[in-house]
């Protein structure tokens, strides 16, 4: 069951480093391509830091932290595989968007973003960071949803 797991974060791994690659071929550094009006546009952007530039140009933290975490996410995917799938699924994810923007670092000494909301003003994102926020949430899901088993079950002892 863990190749499945690890299997979904390569193919997000691939994918975010595919359209990344689409990005720097087809937009020039800083051009705006519009795809879906008033609501998605492409911009081909450098990120030396995190979303809204924090941490701008410190790479090496981003390099520790980010072998730290797929270690640490290894572990528990390795220890607690037949957990929750939110759970599991939320670590896979975590997984794939450190690794593809570490590629982009160790690569580049930079991370390529390109997609722009039109609708809300968000920073540029790709699809690692998509992994990771979205992975992060199921993993907010999961706590969520065993907190509530726990309290729905000492209620029912007492």
């Amino acid at each position: 069951m863990l190749a499945v797991y690890l299997i979904i974060s390569a193919a997000l791994i691939g994918l975010d480093q595919w359209v990344k690659y689409l990005t720097v071929t087809n937009i020039q550094l800083g051009e705006t391509k519009e795809f879906i009006p008033g609501f998605l546009s492409f911009t081909n952007l450098r990120n030396t830091g995190a979303a809204w530039s924090l941490l701008e140009g410190k790479m090496w933290f981003f390099y520790i932290v980010t072998v730290i975490v797929v270690a640490v996410v290894l572990y528990i995917l390795v220890k607690n595989i037949n957990g929750s799938k939110w759970f599991t699924v939320g670590l896979s994810l975590v997984l794939a968007g450190a690794v593809g923007n570490f590629i982009d670092r160790i690569r580049l000494g930079y991370v390529v973003d390109m997609f722009q909301t039109e609708f809300i003003s968000f920073p540029i994102f790709n699809v690692a960071d998509s992994a990771l926020v979205v992975g992060v949430i199921c993993i907010f899901v999961y706590l969520i949803l065993e907190e509530k088993a726990a309290k729905d079950g000492k209620n029912e002892t007492n």
